[in-house]
């Protein structure tokens, strides 16, 4: 690709030596080639800080910074890394640790989103695999398009594959010094550019290998086995702390929203504290919040049925 803007990769670490080496390697193979990483060592006890620093020895100066992380888990490590950013940080994209790029990575986000005033994200399917990159499978090709309806029940930015233009860039810089806290930084990532009115584009070509193993702060989405996962955390109430998290969050940044979406947060709140189940119900049909599959809308009824949303 011809020369073009710099992205900054942020990649948050903790214990990853296992795999961070070849996560590395396939940074250094992009063929966009202006890119500065950005890594956050969380606390790491197996070398993984040593490996960030030979890797940093090797390029030229500058290109990587190691930095610490606050030590209390994935999803504010990366928000310490997007608010340690300047105010204006130009391009942005979030990298996990175990992961392995294609060489396209960075070249088709930068080819698919304006540099304009207006928030983009740019998100991609995977190849998911196994932990040693065999067994390849794609990733869904979600159908329904992106939206802030869609987002405050359901992420379907996959934060190892986003890009941000500037102004996304911008716009996550100045959540991250406010918000309380966040889930995961690739959901807030989606609510903020659709709740701020922006645009989310979703690749259907895999960008990256997607490896699955023992130790994935998040993993796959698909199967039965996340369905599975998907059930028990209903029941036990997570989604429900979850969306209280993200409820904060878009609280605290609730002038950086468009006025339609502060008007479904709220309704979506009062949606939320409605009792009995069958008001909560109609409160859904009439919000016109969606999932991207039936089995995970059946998911989101399910939750409010039963009081667990």
């Amino acid at each position: 690709m011809a020369a073009g803007p710099t992205v900054t990769i942020l990649m948050g670490v903790f214990d990853g030596a296992a795999h961070l080496r070849a996560q590395l390697d396939s940074l250094a193979a992009q063929d966009h080639a202006d890119w500065r990483l950005v890594a956050s060592d969380d606390g790491s006890r197996d070398g993984s800080l040593a490996i960030l620093e030979a890797f940093a020895a090797g390029r030229p100066a500058g290109q990587v910074a190691c930095t610490s992380g606050p030590g209390r888990g994935f999803a504010a490590n990366y928000l310490s890394l997007l608010a340690g950013l300047s105010d204006d940080p130009g391009w942005v994209a979030f990298s996990d640790q175990d992961d392995v790029w294609l060489p396209d990575r960075l070249t088709r986000g930068l080819h698919a989103l304006p540099a304009g005033d207006a928030p983009a994200l740019y998100c991609s399917r995977t190849w998911v695999t196994a932990a040693d990159l065999s067994d390849r499978r794609l990733s869904p090709l979600f159908r329904r398009p992106p939206s802030f309806r869609n987002a405050l029940v359901q992420n379907v930015a996959a934060g190892n594959t986003i890009l941000l233009n500037p102004a996304a860039a911008r716009l996550l810089v100045a959540t991250a010094r406010r918000v309380p806290g966040i889930v995961a930084h690739d959901w807030w990532a989606y609510l903020a550019v659709t709740g701020a009115g922006g645009q989310v584009v979703m690749g259907a070509a895999p960008t990256l290998l997607y490896r699955q193993h023992g130790a994935n702060a998040i993993g796959s989405n698909s199967g039965w086995g996340a369905r599975l996962r998907r059930l028990a955390q209903v029941w036990r109430g997570g989604l429900g702390d979850w969306n209280d998290t993200n409820a904060a969050a878009l609280t605290a940044c609730a002038d950086l929203l468009t006025p339609a979406a502060r008007g479904v947060l709220a309704d979506w709140q009062r949606l939320r504290a409605s009792r009995p189940a069958p008001l909560r119900l109609w409160r859904l049909w009439r919000l016109r919040l969606y999932r991207q599959t039936p089995a995970s809308a059946a998911v989101l009824w399910l939750a409010a049925a039963i009081g667990r949303i």
